[in-house]
């Protein structure tokens, strides 16, 4: 930061004020709403129960406005021999083997029988699965994403939304991580370099208005 400039205002006199305009054709992307981060039994429990009721909200407003939903889970082989480096980067991952009860949806996040699950072993949703070929065949244009965590599954998939051309909507409340500086860090970095950030509120105003 320069001067007496606060970082918002640096940023934006460095260039990085742009925008990016949401299209008429929506999905929900539910990034891995998985019970390990909401059961204080399990290592990774980040006590984000505030962002998975908001998540409970988001989901419901999407149905109601009758977008498409996709929700991802990772989900690792009981000997994580498919984990690769982010496994062993993040030992921790081994409650998202296929056997433990913390690889489970958190409730009421499940996807509908008609809803797209998006299986994972890597932090991007992007990452070698079908999930851009789905949206390209379904003519998405645009992700409203909420999910968990904020510094690391969600900053990954917003980041590939925006360079396979869907313009990624991180929903503010809807999205949550272990530490609140690190979650206002990354909510600021995908703000300014990656999509936009929006609450609650006008996501569902976005969605209240006529898309087509």
């Amino acid at each position: 930061m320069t001067g007496s400039r606060s970082p918002q205002e640096d940023y934006e006199r460095a260039g990085f004020d742009g925008h990016l305009t949401p299209g008429t054709s929506p999905a929900l992307l539910l990034v891995d709403p998985a019970r390990a981060y909401v059961d204080p039994d399990c290592p990774l429990y980040a006590g984000v129960e505030q962002a998975a009721d908001t998540m409970r909200l988001l989901l419901a407003d999407a149905r109601r406005a009758g977008i498409p939903v996709i929700v991802t889970r990772v989900l690792l082989r009981a000997d994580g021999s498919d984990g690769g480096l982010f496994l062993r980067k993040v030992p921790a991952l081994r409650v998202f083997a296929e056997d433990s009860p913390f690889s489970a949806f958190i409730d009421g996040l499940a996807p509908a029988p008609d809803e797209l699950t998006v299986t994972k072993q890597s932090p991007s949703a992007f990452y070698d699965t079908a999930l851009a070929a789905h949206l390209t065949a379904n003519g998405i244009d645009t992700l409203l994403i909420g999910g968990l965590s904020t510094s690391g599954c969600v900053r990954a998939t917003a980041l590939d939304a925006m360079q396979h051309g869907f313009v990624p909507v991180v929903v503010e409340e809807a999205v949550g991580d272990r530490d609140p500086d690190v979650h206002a860090a990354n909510l600021f970095d995908i703000r300014h370099k990656i999509g936009e950030v929006w609450p609650l509120r006008r996501v569902q105003e976005y969605l209240a208005t006529p898309l087509g």
